[in-house]
């Protein structure tokens, strides 16, 4: 009996030494040679976020009722801008660019008067509101290959993609404008309304404004909305062909008519010298 005790009270002893370690792993985010800790983060959300996020992170704020679409549900460990597999947890450094520039078209804005430092406390804070953190591991990110140039053939391509082959226009509408027969059906993994993204109201999307960024939505989707991802359907080569045509849709001082003129001049230049 005495020597069961002895080796129980031991083994109690070691976990109780283990512990302290584990905890803090959970309590903390890495960003690059940043550490975030969660007590720091407490702090900052409940200056900065509890506002629309509320005190348990579940999106149900005091200003959440006045938002739309409504913030986020921290709890549920799910997040639309991931450079992770869909249906996977973020990297630590996806939730932190996430804060640095918010997304685009909604009430989350970008957070960068905030320092580096407060941002990945931020992260750490947020994390502890999901068991998934816990018990999941990131799914590894998404290798983005270089983008071609853009063409009139490209652009061609990317049209029948979006209309008639991955028919992107069922919800984002034929012109873009988020106005597609299926629009006004669609739902949030909370089965609140959510409308399409309106690709002619800014050059920028809801996850950043360049083209990569665009590029890794695609290949992820946009998880806790209907946006899918389109990695086992697009190859590389056809996503940029439709993120080229979906360029097209914003106005005359969007780049991507910028980059077709530019094309255009230097293969008329080059025509001239020969």
């Amino acid at each position: 009996m005495a020597r069961r005790n002895y080796n129980f009270l031991r083994a109690l002893s070691l976990t109780l030494l283990l512990l302290p370690g584990l905890t803090s792993s959970a309590q903390e985010s890495s960003i690059g040679n940043l550490t975030g800790r969660i007590d720091r983060g407490k702090k900052l959300y409940h200056r900065y976020c509890i506002g629309c996020h509320g005190e348990n992170g579940d999106g149900r704020g005091e200003n959440a009722p006045h938002v739309d679409p409504k913030p986020r549900d921290f709890t549920t460990g799910t997040f639309k801008c991931r450079s992770t597999p869909s249906g996977t947890i973020p990297l630590d450094s996806d939730l932190y660019n996430t804060i640095g520039r918010g997304i685009y078209s909604t009430a989350m804005p970008p957070w960068g008067p905030l320092t580096r430092q407060q941002r990945a406390d931020l992260v750490a804070y947020v994390k502890s509101f999901s068991s998934r953190f816990r018990e999941e591991k990131p799914g590894a990110p998404l290798e983005i290959p270089p983008e071609p140039a853009t063409s009139r053939e490209s652009v061609d391509r990317g049209r029948e993609l979006y209309q008639a082959t991955i028919k992107c226009a069922l919800c984002h509408g034929k012109e873009g404008r988020g106005d597609g027969p299926s629009a006004a059906t669609l739902t949030d993994n909370k089965g609140l309304p959510i409308a399409p993204y309106d690709f002619t109201n800014s050059a920028r999307f809801k996850c950043g404004e360049s083209d990569e960024d665009f590029y890794r939505v695609l290949m992820t989707g946009l998880d806790g909305t209907p946006m899918p991802s389109f990695s086992n359907s697009l190859k590389p080569e056809q996503a940029w062909d439709m993120i080229h045509y979906v360029r097209t849709f914003h106005t005359e001082s969007h780049w991507g008519i910028k980059k077709l003129r530019a094309n255009k001049g230097t293969e008329a230049n080059a025509a001239s010298t020969h």
